[in-house]
């Protein structure tokens, strides 16, 4: 049984001021990095929660193991995208899904591969003192997931999860700084 990948970008990037899912860095845009790196862990189906603007999801060739979940309420904030993602989830018959956003430039494969080492519990990112996305629930978990409301997401149910130690995913891009910093990680300077 498959453990999907549940990507969410339906945000608008306030603070960054443009959609930082098409920002390009290292060659990619953030989403098909976020994409790439799931695929490579490997995940599937991997599910992208849009935006019903977003132009991104036509940058997608289409197949069967990318889908894109246009969240119509965006505006209720992440919740109805978790929801989104969760309910089209629960339509492909997995063990479960990893739950991660498309701004953490330091997340890699084998970190998304920790986290589905137990297909059967609940897992979340250590950083910062707290436990975080990107995130594996079991499908068990689903039915609470689809009552989330609201702007704060799954916190309360990674409380006492089990923690994969992860401080680089501290650093994700909300500003102009932060894209910055981003480049230099990831942009080797040309020699």
């Amino acid at each position: 049984m498959s453990i999907a990948a549940i990507i969410l970008a339906a945000g608008a990037s306030r603070r960054l001021g443009r959609s930082k899912q098409d920002v390009v860095v290292a060659g990619e845009t953030l989403l098909h990095r976020a994409v790439r790196v799931a695929h490579e862990a490997p995940l599937s189906p991997v599910i992208v929660v849009a935006h019903p603007r977003a132009e991104y999801p036509n940058s997608f060739e289409s197949g069967s193991d990318l889908i894109i979940a246009v969240n119509p309420e965006t505006d209720e904030g992440i919740a109805s995208s978790i929801r989104c993602g969760v309910s089209v989830a629960s339509t492909q018959g997995v063990a479960g899904a990893v739950i991660l956003t498309c701004d953490q430039p330091a997340l890699r494969a084998g970190h998304l591969l920790a986290l589905v080492e137990d297909e059967n519990r609940i897992a979340g990112s250590a950083y910062t003192g707290s436990i975080g996305v990107p995130a594996y629930f079991p499908a068990a978990i689903f039915p609470l997931l689809l009552q989330l409301h609201g702007d704060t997401g799954a916190r309360k149910l990674l409380v006492n999860s089990h923690a994969i130690p992860a401080e680089e995913l501290t650093f994700d891009i909300d500003t102009d700084d932060d894209l910055a910093a981003a480049r230099a990680f990831l942009e080797p300077e040309e020699r």
